[in-house]
């Protein structure tokens, strides 16, 4: 049996790779289908472990060289290919801000490293709305070498170190039993604990991962012994029972399943018991089934089919700006089979067994691994000097003045400039040259906090004195991470005064006394809640002379009762009650309490419009999104029954119904609804001012 071919296995692969991409897609019914990936993790363990242990009773040792040869050769030319031809994709296709964040992702990804670099960005709030990298699949493929990294040399160890005692077999089947048993349970209960408590890193790690490759290595170690004896039909109802598993994760799982965890068990046994039905000497119906020629071909395909579906489907998306059509998804589905099946001829075949193949010997094979690090080195060099190049300074166009255009009659500087901007760009002015911040590191623009990133609340509780730390009137800004925007205009204000500021600010939680739902797990967010109640009690403590609001509409819904609201009306009703609450305890704790109205929405990612194509000011001016209008006037009506004060900072944003990106020379938004530091500064003035507390 263990020389027949298991065509099987192939299925298999193609049932993963065929569900992964109908999840990515959005098929309806497979919201699940992301656990093809965990299925391949464990036939991955399955069929490396097989061929290691083969090797170990063959041979009596185990080439390290040999094994990480064949995974260069197995691996490498493919990702290389599709990592660079990406990168010249993104140039073509995205803006350069993002072309050039793609060069970072396909850094991480040569160096084997994708799932520690996407769980950071999964982790930072500022990084979440600019869409997923087209090279963020490549987290799976890490996670897989990090594996491989470790286990020939445990392997290599246990072998070793039963060397020597007298046994029928070079193989020490049960040493190698109760490692694996102790390192996939260990992993299996850190993914649970890690699904809870951190859920992003949970499910880029390898730790709790790794326990999905190892129970395939474990199913491969006792396969041969374990099902022996089982008849053809025992061993058909092991592989349906496997296959319905699977299904059921696939048909019932959603993105709001905490994920890998417990939830894993289900796909990932269930390949596992695939897996042992189809070691038997029999070989049961449903295995046959999936040994089907279009099944194995797919199968064949399926690494490349993996390595291409993401890229195509992301870049196409993010070139529309909106989701494909079915049309679009359809066309996207077979440029990615074409471009798999050119890949698996081309490239994949003849490096595991053409010429190359026989030419790239041990030694050559693993000098690949620093070849291809060269090769994209070089693609990520060159895309990042045509990044510089095409951000850079190019002619002389000036900044917006007001003296071009006039000043409003009473119309302040602020406002004047604003006005001029939103002319300049109805006449379609070129975008100036020297822009500040520089477009190409528009994405760092993010207001400092010092030791005080209240985003890793409840662990970070400290107070960080900001402003004047010697003065003698305090200031208080609370909110989310749009009152974080406006620390650099206070910081001016403070140090103008001499006030001493705290910024009581933790991104996604909405000022108001609500239950907002969690981005990363689609449930209560009960860090929020706490720090809602955290804020006011460090309001009385520090008794200030005022309180600043700010804060933008909850962006992934609020919770009432155990349910999920998410329709304007039924949000708008819930934050009138929570406002209500908060400006009921703030007026009570301090004697001055101001809101300041959430800034404007736009629909579009300013880096996408300054760095796409040849724009003009006029590509870049917009009008504010009717739902974050609507929300933002909540909080403002609700100040105004309890006597709170209202700076509206629209008329140093807007003008005549119309927002620019760019006032003067100066970009105002980092993303869609986040001011930069630098054009906050500049309102420091205007907005101490509206605040009474600016002084001559």
């Amino acid at each position: 049996m263990a020389n027949r071919v298991r065509g099987d296995i192939q299925g298999l692969r193609a049932v993963a790779v065929l569900t992964v991409i109908a999840a990515h897609t959005g098929i309806p019914g497979l919201t699940g289908g992301y656990v093809g990936v965990d299925v391949f993790f464990v036939v991955s363990g399955y069929l490396i472990s097989h061929l290691l242990f083969a090797e170990v009773e063959r041979t009596g040792r185990l080439s390290l060289a040999g094994f990480w040869a064949r995974r260069a050769r197995r691996i490498l030319p493919a990702a290389t290919l599709v990592t660079v031809a990406t990168l010249a994709a993104s140039l073509v296709y995205l803006s350069l801000v993002d072309a050039r964040q793609v060069v970072t992702d396909a850094g991480w990804a040569t160096a084997f490293a994708a799932n520690l670099h996407f769980a950071a960005d999964g982790v930072d709030y500022f990084a979440q709305d600019q869409g997923p990298s087209p090279l963020q699949h490549y987290w799976s493929l890490s996670v897989e070498e990090q594996f491989y990294l470790v286990w020939p040399l445990l392997l290599a160890a246990v072998v070793l170190a039963a060397r020597g005692q007298r046994r029928r077999t070079a193989l020490p089947r049960r040493d190698l039993a109760v490692v694996l048993a102790v390192a996939t349970v260990a992993s299996f209960t850190w993914s649970v604990v890690q699904t809870g408590s951190n859920p992003v890193a949970a499910y880029f790690s390898t730790l709790t991962r790794a326990w999905e490759l190892g129970l395939g290595a474990l199913t491969a170690l006792v396969a041969p012994r374990l099902v022996r004896a089982l008849s053809r039909r025992a061993l058909g109802l092991l592989t349906g029972a496997g296959l319905a598993a699977i299904a059921v994760a696939c048909l019932t799982f959603t993105t709001d399943t905490p994920f890998p965890g417990p939830a894993a068990a289900l796909p990932v046994v269930g390949t596992a018991l695939v897996l042992l039905a189809g070691a038997g000497r029999h070989e049961p119906t449903p295995n046959r089934w999936l040994g089907l020629q279009p099944l194995r071909t797919v199968g064949d395909w399926s690494y490349s089919l993996y390595l291409w579906h993401w890229p195509v489907l992301v870049l196409a998306e993010r070139h529309l700006g909106r989701s494909l059509t079915g049309l679009e998804t359809g066309s996207a589905l077979l440029a990615t089979f074409a471009l798999a099946g050119a890949t698996y001829t081309f490239v994949e075949t003849p490096f595991r067994t053409g010429r190359p193949a026989r030419v790239l010997t041990v030694p050559r094979a693993v000098a690949l691994y620093p070849a291809c690090v060269a090769l994209v080195a070089v693609a990520c060099a060159g895309s990042w000097w045509w990044t510089e190049w095409r951000g850079g300074e190019l002619g002389h166009d000036p900044a917006v003045t007001v003296g071009e255009y006039g000043a409003p009659p009473g119309a302040d500087r602020t406002v004047a400039l604003v006005r001029a901007s939103v002319l300049a760009a109805r006449d379609h002015r070129p975008v100036p040259s020297d822009l500040t911040p520089d477009v190409l590191s528009l994405r760092d623009s993010v207001a400092d906090v010092g030791d005080c990133d209240y985003t890793s609340f409840p662990d970070i509780r400290d107070l960080c004195p900001r402003g004047n730390p010697d003065g003698e009137r305090t200031l208080v800004v609370t909110g989310d991470s749009h009152a974080r925007a406006w620390i650099p205009a206070f910081e001016e204000i403070a140090r103008h005064d001499g006030w001493k500021a705290y910024y009581l600010v933790k991104p996604q939680c909405t000022a108001a006394r609500v239950t907002v739902g969690d981005l990363e797990e689609g449930k209560p967010w009960a860090d929020c809640d706490e720090f809602h109640d955290w804020v006011l009690q460090q309001v009385a403590n520090l008794d200030p002379d005022l309180v600043v609001v700010a804060s933008s509409p909850p962006v992934n819904g609020v919770w009432v009762d155990g349910n999920h609201l998410l329709e304007e009306g039924a949000v708008s009703h819930v934050l009138t009650a929570g406002y209500d609450d908060l400006f009921d305890r703030l007026t009570d704790l301090a004697p001055h309490v101001a809101l300041i109205r959430d800034v404007p929405k736009s629909p579009e990612d300013p880096a996408t419009c300054l760095t796409t194509g040849d724009p003009d000011l006029g590509d870049c001016l917009f009008r504010p999104l009717d739902r974050s209008r609507t929300l933002g006037a909540v909080p403002v009506r609700r100040a105004r029954a309890h006597g709170v004060e209202v700076t509206d900072p629209t008329r140093w944003l807007c003008w005549d119904g119309s927002c620019p990106i760019v006032v003067g020379s100066t970009i105002t938004y980092r993303d869609v609804d986040h001011l930069t530091t630098e054009y906050a500064a500049t309102l420091a003035e205007p907005l101490g001012r509206d605040l009474g507390l600016w002084s001559r």
